[in-house]
């Protein structure tokens, strides 16, 4: 099971744009491989993703997430990734991880949110398998129930809870370092892929957090460019 380069999806929001840049430059400076970034932006998704956004999103691309496999042609393997993340290590590491047996590959966390509000006052809903969702790896042909007609139409639940799949045994299992969230779980120096999943350092109220010295420091190489006498 080769792969030239790793195919890396990003959810992207026009509340947090910083947040995409900074994390596919925190991708780019670890990676021992070629990567491909696709954002998923849903300006640009006009006549495939076309169901409403209701007042439970958090984000702009909560549900376009799913479309994943079918953006991919259901060939090949995928990553999707939250934007509000930042990569610690290489992601050939996560890459090496992609498993044939598998349809879907995550972290499974198993937690109850410490908080009722995330940033810009969204609300911190609670249900199984909260945040599998925010890093995965598509085996996109075994993904082809993720159809634009179906992640147009599905539950939230369906959806974010992978009943889409003929059950829970075609998901497995990333380690928990590859999601590590931040607030939620304790510091951890090792963490290879740190969500903020509560809210980016970019907010005001979440910018002494942990992790939040690495992301700025990682924006401001976003940022860098090379002046003449430099």
């Amino acid at each position: 099971m080769t792969s030239p380069s790793a195919r890396i999806f990003i959810g992207y929001d026009s509340n947090e744009v910083i947040a995409y840049h900074v994390l596919a430059q925190s991708i780019i400076e670890h990676a021992s491989m070629p990567v491909m970034f696709a954002p998923i932006v849903l300006s640009n998704l006009d006549g495939i993703f076309t169901r409403e956004r209701n007042t439970l999103q958090s984000t702009e691309f909560s549900f376009s997430r799913f479309l994943v496999p079918y953006l991919s042609g259901f060939e090949g393997w995928s990553l999707f990734m939250d934007c509000d993340m930042l990569m610690r290590a290489d992601i050939a590491e996560l890459w090496a991880l992609r498993d044939d047996r598998y349809a879907v590959m995550c972290v499974k966390h198993d937690y109850q949110p410490k908080i009722e509000t995330k940033f810009l006052g969204q609300a911190q809903t609670k249900y199984e398998k909260k945040n599998w969702s925010s890093v995965m790896l598509f085996n996109n042909a075994k993904c082809r129930a993720l159809t634009p007609d179906f992640v147009n139409t599905a539950t939230g639940l369906q959806l974010h809870q992978f009943k889409w799949l003929d059950g829970d045994e075609n998901i497995g299992e990333l380690p928990a370092a590859w999601n590590w969230l931040v607030n939620e779980y304790d510091h951890r120096a090792d963490a290879k892929n740190v969500h903020f999943t509560d809210g980016g350092p970019y907010f005001d109220e979440y910018k002494d957090d942990d992790y939040a010295e690495e992301w700025f420091a990682m924006r401001e190489r976003t940022l860098h460019v090379r002046q003449r006498g430099d």
